[in-house]
């Protein structure tokens, strides 16, 4: 599809892990080292795979949100870790992962604005759980807590590989995507959605009940997978939401002041 695209997208990719620079290898020719934002570079060749143009965004100040989404024709909000409970006003449990409560502040702030611009939308793992927190929703924090699964949300196994099944309401916008109603995903998240934010739909489950696809009945384009769907997208209907989010961000590249009620 990106190749027949006459006009190429610009689409911001959040990123949401951090490394503190205790965990930065120095080398002989390298920078020193400091706290760094990392990202695997899977998102953005399938953007740019698709015909996009991905573009980093990293924390910044509140006044130049608005500025650089009035700049954006699409979001990907990709994965990371666990979010900071108070987002969503609740305590944390004890097995939270490691928090980045500042960048987390920030990207719920890009998600929102990116809802309120009516601009396209494909959250991934994290993202999709920042989705939903960003719409009011919650999350469980711990997914092991959930009992009589065995399913292994974690995965052992390498990224390109797929672990567990996920079925897909028919005729969600997600099924439409991939093409398909069932299908294997990897899976390598700690927390899943538990309280869905306003205006979003479940419209994928693992076989124990977790959330794996939402979508925004009321957008045109806002779509999140719990899986790595960067990691996949040697199958044709993983790159499809890369190809969707692309041709979805160029309409709205070519309809600039339309906003989503």
């Amino acid at each position: 599809m990106g190749d027949r695209l006459t006009f190429r997208p610009l689409i911001g990719v959040t990123t949401s892990e951090m490394r503190a620079a205790q965990r930065v290898e120095q080398t002989p020719e390298g920078e020193p080292p400091r706290r760094e934002l990392a990202l695997g570079l899977a998102y953005m060749r399938a953007l740019e795979a698709a015909g996009g143009i991905p573009l980093v965004i990293p924390p910044m100040q509140s006044g130049a949100i608005g500025p650089l989404m009035s700049q954006l024709h699409g979001i990907c909000l990709s994965g990371g870790p666990d979010l900071d409970p108070s987002t969503y006003d609740a305590r944390p449990h004890r097995r939270l992962g490691p928090i980045e409560p500042e960048l987390d502040r920030f990207e719920l702030k890009v998600a929102r604005q990116a809802l309120d611009l009516g601009l396209p939308v494909l959250a991934i793992c994290r993202g999709l759980q920042l989705l939903n927190v960003a719409a009011g929703g919650t999350l469980i924090q711990h997914l092991p807590d959930r009992r009589g699964s065995d399913i292994e949300h974690r995965q052992a196994e390498p990224s390109e590989q797929a672990t567990h099944r996920v079925e897909l309401l028919a005729g969600s916008r997600v099924a439409a995507v991939l093409g398909l109603e069932r299908l294997k995903v990897n899976s390598f998240h700690h927390q899943a959605v538990r309280r869905l934010g306003a205006g979003l739909e479940a419209v994928g489950w693992a076989p124990d009940g977790v959330v794996e696809a939402v979508e925004h009945p009321g957008r045109d384009f806002v779509l999140g997978v719990q899986w790595h769907a960067e990691c996949l997208v040697d199958r044709p209907e993983q790159a499809a939401l890369f190809s969707e989010l692309v041709e979805a961000s160029s309409q709205q590249a070519r309809a600039p002041n339309t906003v989503a009620a």
